[in-house]
């Protein structure tokens, strides 16, 4: 027996000593552009880990607008173990800080507050306010104990001004104050949104932290995390703490390009987690669940820390997320979601409706409808309140900004009452039509659980009359329009299993036919599927805008009975990955390959140039590149594009979505996305096209395992030639390999400026074919190697030149006709850049 308790004694001194080990190791630093650490009241610098924190009465006091000389001290060691809680700057009066801003974006803000008594001023009686020039941060706030408050808030001016304002006969304080960059990668601009659908407008929020947490492991303190983030253990949060116990496997973790990097959270938070205790019972049933103290009329960010450092395999692990009695995420497969690697920290953001309850409570609970042993896990967890309507995250709703006059604030109030009552009237209008809306589709059978996409800008339309009755659809009166399900259901012959012709993140896609005879392929959303509304939604809205003969068309689609479904033109020679390797099919010769890639390239210069503003596919790999009965090349699967940044930007901030060995890595760095996201990805499909085999391969050694890598090794030793398709040996011109090699290349470059875009890319394409199909006369060895850059203008304007119409102008103009403007996309324009008398 003391040998046992001995035992355990050692394994518990051992997890201490590991962990310890790893919060070191974790903490790297995040090299922050904007790094503002005050230590107010003091007198001398005061070092913390391996930061210093300036005195304010000296070199840092420039940042004080209206310096006040109050500078109090303490020598008592009963107010809080921080170094910055020993000196204090009082305020008398209204004061501000200004800090210069570097690099514009989220910041944050940390305010050390630890009363004491300094002469005539006793701290915990002060009493004011705090806020920036675009929120209210504190309002009326007083405290008797120390405390920090943690605020970021998106700066998009050269400066941020931080402002303390003394109520009525009182006096504000500070112990310490820090202003920092945020990494871009840490907040995005959407989330899912409880109960349902998404949120989009994170970034204009401020954010308050309100509880952080490390589930089943240690508190960790500032001077261990990258960010200088604090976290706290879950124990005192735990509603009933025998259904659950903590499990460490730090060395487990294992960071994937994609996924959650460990600015989001270190090391330590993704190696410990809290589980099921389900004492080995295989018909454990129950949850583990956490509370949550939350203020009343706020919405609140809540991020979920995920890692499977607990199973064996993958797809081993299923579980249920709830907040209070929604269901966040049913049967929970963290494979999926992690490129189907183990031990893959994974995150999760959603959005609170205004919190009508003083608590949250977060739960966990097993998932066995697929036959898995009872389990559930959560690593972290982060709750972040947003501020409300009146731009405030104080409990107080009349908050005032800084600089406001009473008058004005009288004004916000008013008019935000008005526009409450207004909008109050239109939920309840809206209700009703709703009402009556849905009690109609009930009769015809058509009732839905979520509102109608919107087209265009529209409003979603219905078949009317022509479905009424009867259940045949034709691409006429389907293109653009929602669908019945029982059409739907007819063209698949009742989702006929044999039917079957691929199976994606999205779900499965059957082949379908038409009342009329025209065939269709027919996506239907897996409601278990880690893509969802989102998607689908992004995929309509993208497909009903454009037009092109290179873009795979929509038919329609339906959001009946709670079903997500697709419905495309139908290509019959399915994608181009499985005429590469993998199925058999015939190989493909050089010009064919050529020919489809030329197709692709204009089929994404189009989503890049022939709209008012860039669209970014995201997805561009061989797999989501159809080709027809001729092999003409279609661009598919939109639901991750998004459009690109506004003509005053440069890139737009996104959470890293794509596939694993097509990735930008850059992006994936940066977290900032343009088009030469895509130009990345379909550098390394050209390799794929050249090579036929996968982008990533892990049965092989390990320097041919990522394609990309291992190819550009052998182009930049000039020995391309030795890897590509066997097939393709000895078949393929020099002068247009080199020329293509080239193009992929550039394509591949580390950094997006450097590579070319889909305009140069395709020229290119197009003059690898053009060498392979013939000698140029009078060609020299330099003209073949003409690099990406130097183009002739005219080639730069492919918009003008590619079909491009509207599905307005489909609707005038039915008929092949419509194709016929891009077939002049290269033809005319090519024969002037060959010809040298044309150039």
């Amino acid at each position: 027996m003391h040998m046992t308790m001995l035992g355990k004694g050692i394994r518990i001194l051992l997890v201490g000593v590991i962990s310890v080990f790893f919060l070191q190791c974790s903490c790297k630093g995040y090299n922050a552009p904007d790094s503002y650490l005050l230590d107010c009241g003091s007198s001398t610098n005061t070092t913390f880990g391996d930061r210093v924190f300036l005195a304010d009465n000296s070199e840092a006091s420039k940042f004080l607008s209206t310096p006040q000389d109050v500078l109090a001290s303490s020598s008592s060691n009963s107010n809080g173990s921080s170094p910055f809680y020993k000196t204090a700057r009082i305020f008398t009066g209204t004061t501000k800080y200004t800090f210069p801003i570097t690099q514009k974006g989220r910041h944050w803000i940390r305010l050390y507050f630890s009363p004491f008594v300094y002469n005539s001023y006793n701290m915990s009686s002060a009493k004011f306010t705090v806020s920036t020039e675009s929120f209210v941060l504190l309002n009326s706030f007083t405290t008797t104990s120390s405390v920090t408050k943690e605020y970021s808030v998106n700066v998009t001016s050269d400066s941020l001004t931080v402002t303390f304002s003394p109520s009525s006969n009182s006096f504000a304080f500070l112990n310490a104050i820090e202003v920092v960059s945020v990494p871009d990668e840490l907040i995005q601009d959407d989330a899912a949104l409880l109960p349902s659908g998404n949120y989009q407008g994170l970034l204009a929020q401020a954010l308050e932290t309100v509880h952080r947490v490390n589930m089943g492991g240690p508190a960790i303190s500032s001077l261990n995390d990258s960010l200088w983030r604090s976290w706290v253990n879950d124990w005192n949060f735990l509603i009933n703490k025998g259904l659950a116990k903590n499990v460490t496997n730090i060395g487990a973790v294992n960071y994937v390009p994609g996924g959650a990097s460990q600015n989001i959270a270190p090391n330590i938070v993704y190696g410990t987690l809290t589980e099921m205790n389900s004492a080995d019972n295989p018909s454990s049933n129950f949850n583990v669940s956490w509370l949550f103290d939350v203020d009343l009329g706020f919405r609140y960010l809540v991020r979920f820390h995920f890692c499977d450092i607990v199973s064996n395999s993958l797809n081993q692990l299923y579980f249920n997320v709830y907040i209070g009695t929604s269901i966040i995420v049913d049967s929970l497969d963290l494979s999926t979601r992690t490129f189907n690697t183990l031990a893959a920290p994974y995150y999760l953001d959603l959005v609170t409706d205004l919190a009508d309850n003083t608590t949250l409570r977060v739960s966990i609970g097993p998932n066995t409808e697929n036959g898995a042993y009872p389990n559930a896990i959560l690593n972290g967890l982060e709750i972040m309140k947003m501020n409300n309507t009146m731009r405030s995250l104080s409990g107080d709703s009349s908050s005032v900004l800084s600089g406001s006059n009473s008058n004005s604030h009288v004004g916000v109030i008013v008019g935000s009452s008005i526009g409450v009552f207004l909008a109050m009237v239109f939920i309840v209008a809206l209700f009703i039509c709703c009402q009556k809306r849905r009690r109609r589709l009930a009769r015809q059978g058509l009732t839905k659980t979520w509102i109608p996409i919107s087209i265009n800008g529209g409003t979603s339309l219905t078949m009317g009359s022509k479905f009424s009755n009867g259940t045949t659809a034709t691409i006429a009166s389907s293109l653009g329009y929602r669908i019945p399900f029982v059409a739907v259901q007819e063209a698949t012959n009742n989702f006929n299993e044999s039917w079957v012709i691929g199976i994606g993140g999205f779900g499965k896609v059957y082949r379908g036919e038409l009342g009329d005879g025209t065939k269709v392929a027919v996506k239907r959303g897996n409601p278990k599927s880690q893509q969802g509304l989102a998607e689908f939604q992004t995929e309509i809205e993208m497909l009903s805008q454009f037009r092109h003969r290179h873009l795979v068309s929509l038919i329609g689609y339906c959001d009946e009975r709670n079903e997500m479904i697709l419905i495309y033109e139908y290509m019959e020679n399915g994608t181009l990955k499985s005429h590469l390797y993998g199925s058999g099919l015939p190989s493909l010769s050089w010009k064919q390959r050529l020919e489809i890639c030329i197709g692709a390239a204009r089929g994404l210069h189009y989503l890049h140039t022939g709209y008012a503003k860039a669209v970014i596919h995201r997805d561009v790999k061989s797999a989501n590149i159809l080709l027809n009965e001729n092999l003409m090349a279609k661009v598919a699967d939109f639901g991750l594009s998004k459009a690109g940044p506004e003509l005053d930007q440069t890139h737009v901030s996104t959470a890293v979505k794509g596939s694993f060995g097509y990735l930008d890595p850059e992006y994936f760095r940066r977290q900032q996305l343009t088009e030469k996201s895509d130009i990345y990805s379909f550098g390394v499909v050209l390799l794929e096209v050249l090579c036929a085999r996968p982008v990533i391969d892990p049965t092989l050694p390990r320097e041919m395992v990522n394609l990309a890598e291992w190819a550009m090794k052998w182009q930049k030793k000039g020995q391309l030639e030795k890897i590509i398709d066997q097939d393709l040996a000895g078949k393929i011109r020099p002068e247009s390999l080199r020329k293509f090699a080239e193009t992929a290349e550039k394509c591949l470059e580390d950094f997006g400026v450097n590579r070319p875009s889909m305009g140069d890319v395709l020229w290119n394409l197009e003059y690898a074919l053009q060498l392979q199909e013939a000698v140029l006369l009078g060609d020299s060895e330099d003209s073949s190697m003409n690099m990406i850059g130097d183009l002739s203008p005219q080639v730069n304007n492919f918009s003008n030149l590619d079909a491009s119409v509207s599905a307005a102008d489909i609707h005038a103009k039915e008929g092949p006709a419509n194709d016929d403007a891009s077939r002049v996309s290269m033809s005319r324009v090519f024969s002037q850049l060959v010809n040298s008398e044309g150039r």
